[in-house]
């Protein structure tokens, strides 16, 4: 996991000999021990991101990029509905801010963390199941950022971006590189157009195959590399990917359909169905 401290980014990943459970489990005790630790030395700013959510894991990204570029203490952590993190855990004083990127939480999870941890509670969401928590909640201390037309990564890459530039002295700081922006703000809106299920992108089918599989690399407890690799994500390969898998799978497909004939049941009388020929490995050798 990633614990910005002391102007450099510690690392917290689990060890190779940690138990299995501390792997499996989101509450685990890796998780909870970094909490603990955030406490201890009272890092101001906490960030828990919707897990495995792509747009959850890019607004972790931009986190990262923001807090490390201001050299500002800062704890990530993945969150989970599996086996959540709860408002108790967050017993941290001096607790400044809290992000929540692409959830909300519960109903009252925001405000009970504000409550608190007497915090500023920032969350970032486009699902409608999100309004309702914004109806409900009356503390001046949270604020939603819940857009229906607009993604939750794109969103907080927006957010930082512009606060990064308002908080530095000069405007050529920028959240990304020249070299990373255009290939991240690619993938942003493929991300966004299956987020907002407007499935517009002509490759989005394949592109949403092909990025399949990063999802296992979205934990940043068990993946200390996760940011590194988001950035290095080129939408042109995962579409490439994707297409290759798609056209394996027809390829597949287009043999098996070679193999089926069609049966007269009954000469007939009982209809048709179809059938296909199959010699197993044990029958193809004397």
């Amino acid at each position: 996991m990633a614990l910005w401290l002391g102007g450099k980014w510690r690392a917290t990943a689990l060890s190779l000999h940690a138990p299995s459970s501390w792997r499996r489990s989101f509450r685990s005790d890796a998780a909870l021990e970094a909490i603990t630790r955030a406490a201890e030395e009272k890092v101001p700013n906490v960030v828990l991101y919707n897990y495995p959510s792509f747009s959850g894991a890019f607004s972790a990204l931009f986190a990262h990029l923001f807090h490390s570029r201001l050299s500002l203490p800062c704890l990530i952590l993945p969150f989970s509905s599996v086996e959540p993190l709860r408002v108790e855990d967050f017993y941290v004083e001096g607790l400044d801010k809290c992000y929540l990127l692409d959830f909300v939480g519960l109903k009252g999870f925001a405000s009970k963390l504000s409550q608190q941890s007497m915090c500023e509670v920032i969350a970032f969401d486009h699902r409608k199941s999100a309004l309702p928590q914004i109806n409900c909640s009356e503390d001046l201390r949270v604020t939603f950022n819940v857009n229906l037309e607009k993604s939750s990564s794109i969103a907080a890459y927006e957010y930082f971006s512009n606060k990064l530039a308002n908080m530095m002295s000069f405007d050529a700081t920028n959240l990304l590189n020249s070299e990373d922006r255009d290939r991240v703000e690619t993938v942003l809106k493929y991300i966004e157009d299956a987020d907002l299920h407007r499935w517009s992108i002509t490759e989005i089918k394949a592109f949403r195959i092909g990025l399949g599989e990063w999802r296992s690399k979205l934990n940043c407890i068990t993946n200390p590399y996760m940011y590194k690799q988001l950035l290095e994500i080129s939408s042109a390969d995962v579409v490439a990917k994707g297409n290759l898998y798609i056209s394996s799978r027809q390829i597949a497909a287009n043999k098996l359909l070679d193999k089926l004939f069609k049966v007269r049941l009954g000469r007939g009388f009982y209809g048709e169905c179809l059938v296909m020929t199959y010699q197993s490995v044990s029958d193809s050798h004397p």
